[in-house]
C-alpha cells in the first residue's frame, strides 16, 4: 500500500499530521530500528518517539538510514518525541529537546509533547532526583510556565507544533487561556476500556484532537490477573469484526478514527503493521459504535497508576 494511503487530518495550527502512526512505547532496543524500518517501508509516515522509551536513538537510526537510502525525504516522515518530566524548567526545555533532535539525529520536530503536567526534579538528563527514601522529587514549576518555554521551540523553527499528552479537561483549559500557542493535540490513552468520551469531546470543542494511545489496551502488559478481560477478544468485537470482515484490531482503530482520533499502534510485526492499515475502505455503523462503547469501564485504564502514586496529590495530578 502506498504512504498516500494513510490519510492525514488537519491540525488547528494548519499542518497536518497522518491519521494513522506507529508507537515504539515499550518497542524493546534491538526491535525498534528494525520495526521502523519496516514500519516505512509499509507506508508509515508518523512514527511517535520519546526519550523515556529509551529507544529513540534506534528510532533515529531507523529514520535515517530510511532517508539516506532514498526511501523517504524528511518531510515527509511526520515524528513525534516529548518532552520529559526532569526539563520542565523553562531554562532547560530547549535542552530536553535537543538531547531529542540529537537522538533522532534530525533538525526539528513535527510535533513536540508535555509528556505529563508535573514536573521531577532533576538529577540529570531524564534521570529524577530522589529523597532519602529513594522517592522520586516532584517540582511545583506551573506547567503554564513550561508550555511558554515550549512556544520558544516553535519560533525557533525547532518544532513546527506543540501539544500535551496526559492531561485533564481543566489543564488543556487552563493551557488555551494563557497561550500564545495553541496546543495541537492531547496524547491520552484511549481504548473501548476506557474511551474518555467526555474528555474527548472537551478536547473537541476546542479544536485539539485527541492522539489515542494504547489502541489495544495493551494486551501484553506483564500485570494482567488471570482474569482481566483482554480487549481483542472481546466477543462483541469479534462479531463486529466478522461483519465487516476485517480483524478485531482493525475494528479498534477504525473506532479511534470515527472518533475524530489519531491513533499510534505499537507493533513490532511487520505483518501486523500491514494489517493495521486495513481501515481505510470502511466506517464503523452508528450502532457498531455504540456496541463498542458499552465496553467502557470504571476501572477501564491500563496505564499504571501506582507508579505515579507518589504524585497522586501534586496539584497537577491529572488523573
Amino acid at each position: 500500500m502506498a504512504a498516500a494511503e494513510i490519510p492525514c487530518v488537519k491540525l488547528l495550527d494548519g499542518t497536518s499530521i497522518p491519521v494513522l502512526g506507529l508507537g515504539t512505547w515499550e518497542s524493546k532496543p534491538g526491535e525498534v530500528k528494525t520495526a521502523v524500518d519496516a514500519a516505512i517501508s509499509a507506508g508509515y509516515r508518523h512514527i511517535d518517539c520519546s526519550p523515556t522509551y529509551g529507544n529513540e536513538a534506534e528510532v533515529g537510526d531507523a529514520i535515517a538510514a530510511k532517508i539516506k537510502d532514498g526511501s523517504v525525504t524528511r518531510d515527509q516522515i511526520y515524528i513525534v518525541s516529548k518532552l520529559w518530566q526532569t526539563y520542565h524548567e523553562p531554562d532547560v526545555v530547549e535542552d530536553g529537546l535537543r538531547a531529542t533532535l540529537k537522538n533522532l539525529q534530525v533538525d526539528y520536530l513535527d510535533l513536540y509533547l508535555m509528556h505529563f503536567p508535573i514536573g521531577f526534579k532533576q538529577q540529570s538528563g531524564l534521570v529524577p532526583a530522589h529523597d532519602a527514601n529513594n522517592q522520586i522529587i516532584t517540582t511545583d514549576r506551573d506547567y503554564v510556565d513550561t508550555w511558554k518555554a515550549m512556544e520558544k521551540l516553535v519560533e525557533k523553527k525547532l518544532v513546527r507544533s506543540i501539544g500535551v499528552s496526559n492531561f485533564n479537561e481543566e489543564q488543556v483549559d487552563r493551557i488555551l487561556t494563557n497561550c500564545t500557542i495553541k496546543p495541537v493535540t492531547n496524547q491520552i490513552e484511549c481504548h473501548p476500556y476506557f474511551n474518555q468520551k467526555s474528555l474527548s469531546e472537551h478536547c473537541a470543542k476546542r479544536g485539539v484532537i485527541v492522539t489515542g494511545y494504547s489502541p489495544f489496551a495493551r494486551p501484553s502488559r506483564s500485570w494482567v490477573g488471570p482474569d482481566e478481560p483482554i480487549l481483542l477478544e472481546e466477543p462483541a468485537l469479534v462479531v463486529i469484526a466478522k461483519k465487516y470482515n476485517k480483524t478485531v484490531a482493525n475494528i479498534l482503530l477504525r473506532y479511534q478514527i470515527d472518533c475524530g482520533h489519531i491513533t499510534i499502534p505499537k507493533t513490532v510485526s511487520p505483518e501486523r503493521m500491514k494489517q493495521n492499515k486495513q481501515i481505510f475502505d470502511f466506517k464503523l455503523e452508528p450502532s457498531d459504535i455504540s456496541e463498542i462503547e458499552k465496553l467502557n469501564r470504571p476501572d477501564g485504564r491500563i496505564f499504571r497508576l501506582a507508579l505515579l502514586s507518589f504524585c497522586k496529590n501534586h496539584k497537577y495530578y491529572p488523573f
